[in-house]
């Protein structure tokens, strides 16, 4: 897939700096993942429920659409507010972000990774609010770790070689004419 030439000129047509380039192509970022992620969701009620939205409906069951609710999605974006479609008897389950879920995958990865470093939890927390503009519960950081905290103590108590090879290279350049 190729970016249009159009919209690389009209992100950049105020560039002054790099930060500024850099800030909207987050809020850009931002915006696109939002409607693709409420757009794929329309997709998956239509599917759900087999016709189009406002298309004359022959289903005699009365299943339709009933309006929307907000949602409020953390992930590596920061906060976002997405509008999640609904159907009358509540049997619409979505598949790209299911009930219930208020990260997206891929977040837990990172406060993994930043624990892997050693980080504690309030640095992971810091980490988090200064880089990606998430505001986060410490209790979260404490599950997301303790999930895998077993996993983490197996591989620290994990038996070592008793052995280590180790291969020193040396090089050196002699200029021939």
């Amino acid at each position: 897939m190729t970016i249009p030439k159009d919209l690389l000129d009209t992100l950049m047509k105020d560039y002054k700096n790099p930060e500024d380039l850099i800030e909207e192509t987050r809020l850009l970022l931002k915006q696109l993942t939002k409607q693709l992620l409420e757009r794929a969701m329309q997709a998956e009620i239509t599917d759900h429920l087999g016709y189009e939205k406002n298309a004359p409906s022959n289903n005699k069951t009365g299943h339709a659409r009933n309006g929307s609710y907000q949602k409020k999605v953390k992930g590596e974006f920061g906060n976002l507010d997405i509008t999640v479609p609904r159907d009358c008897d509540s049997s619409f389950e979505p598949v790209i972000l299911p009930k219930g879920q208020s990260r997206f995958t891929g977040f837990d990865d990172k406060i993994i990774a930043l624990y892997a470093r050693g980080m504690t939890a309030r640095d992971i927390l810091a980490h988090l609010k200064e880089v990606y503009g998430v505001d986060i519960l410490p209790t979260l950081v404490s599950q997301v770790t303790k999930a895998v905290q077993e996993e983490i103590n197996l591989w620290q108590n994990r038996p070592l070689d008793e052995v280590w090879p180790i291969v020193y290279l040396d090089a050196i350049r002699v200029k021939v004419r």
